[in-house]
C-alpha cells in the first residue's frame, strides 16, 4: 500500500465546511503518495490518534496563528485567527514530533510547526522587520517573485538541488527564533527565514512558500514532496518491523 500522506485542512466559519486546494493532494499523488484530508477533532484522543495511522503529514497554508500559542498579545496587523484549527494542529506536530513521523510544513504550516516544537513567529514582518520585501505577491500563485537562499549542507539544498532559486509568496507572518533542535535552512535576500528544518534524524521541514502551486512548471519543487514521501516508505517500513518484533518476539 502507498504511505499515506495526512494534509490538514482550512475552516469556512461561514460555511460550516472544512476546505484544501486541489494543489496539495495533485502534488501528493504526483510524488508517490495516497492523501488524506484530516478534519479537526474535538477530542484530545483523535488530535492523538491521527498520527499513528500515517506515515507522513502535510501542514497545509492558511491564516494566521493565535499569537498565545507563543506568549504574545495580538499586535494591530494580526489576522484571521481560526482558533480549533490551532488547537488541532499544534497537538498534532507535537504527536507528529514525538513519534518521528515525516512532516512537511506549508507557509502557516512551517509556522506552526516552529511554534509547535517550542520556537516563535512574527506576527507581522511588515510592521516588525524593517526593510523587508513585499511577501505578498499580486501575481498568479505559480508565479515566483522573491529570491531566497538556501543554506549550503543543509537536507533543503540536497532536495533542490541548488543554493540560489526564486518562490512564490502569500504570507505576512514568518518564523523569528527556529525551535530547539532546529536550523534555518533558507532565507529571502531580505532576510526573512523561508525555511526551517530539525536537526535530528527524522524528517521535519517547514516551506514558507508555496511548493504545491509550482512544481508542474518546475520539478524541483516537486522535489519536496519525493523527500516526504520517501521518508514516508521509511516511516512506514520501520513501524512494521517494530510491530513485527513485538508480535513474534
Amino acid at each position: 500500500m502507498l504511505p499515506v500522506i495526512g494534509i490538514t485542512c482550512a475552516w469556512d466559519e461561514d460555511g460550516t465546511r472544512f476546505f484544501l486546494s486541489r494543489f496539495y493532494t495533485e502534488a501528493v499523488e504526483a510524488a508517490g503518495g495516497l492523501p488524506v484530508l484530516l478534519p479537526y477533532t474535538r477530542r484530545d484522543a483523535g488530535m492523538n490518534l491521527w498520527p499513528d495511522i500515517l506515515d507522513g503529514l502535510i501542514l497545509s497554508g492558511g491564516g494566521d496563528v493565535d499569537p498565545v500559542h507563543f506568549g504574545e498579545e495580538p499586535l494591530p496587523n494580526c489576522g484571521e485567527i481560526t482558533p480549533q484549527r490551532d488547537a488541532f494542529e499544534l497537538v498534532l506536530v507535537r504527536r507528529a514530533l514525538s513519534l518521528g513521523l515525516p512532516v512537511l510544513g506549508i507557509c502557516r504550516g512551517a509556522q506552526v510547526l516552529n511554534i509547535a516544537a517550542g520556537g516563535d513567529i512574527y506576527q507581522d514582518i511588515v510592521t516588525q522587520v524593517a526593510g523587508c520585501l513585499k511577501h505578498r505577491q499580486q501575481a498568479p500563485r505559480w508565479s515566483a517573485t522573491h529570491g531566497i537562499m538556501v543554506e549550503e549542507g543543509t537536507r533543503l539544498a540536497r532536495i533542490l538541488g541548488t543554493r540560489a532559486m526564486r518562490v512564490n509568496s502569500f504570507h505576512h507572518q514568518a518564523v523569528r527564533q527556529p525551535a530547539p533542535g532546529f536550523i534555518v535552512s533558507a532565507r529571502c535576500v531580505d532576510g526573512i527565514i523561508e525555511a526551517i528544518e530539525s536537526t535530528g534524524p527524522g524528517f521535519a521541514l517547514g516551506v514558507q512558500w508555496h511548493p504545491e502551486t509550482m512544481w508542474e512548471r518546475d520539478s524541483r519543487f516537486l522535489g519536496l514532496f519525493a523527500a516526504l514521501v520517501e521518508a514516508a516508505w521509511k516511516y512506514k517500513v520501520m513501524r512494521k518491523e517494530e510491530m513485527n518484533r513485538l508480535c513474534w518476539p
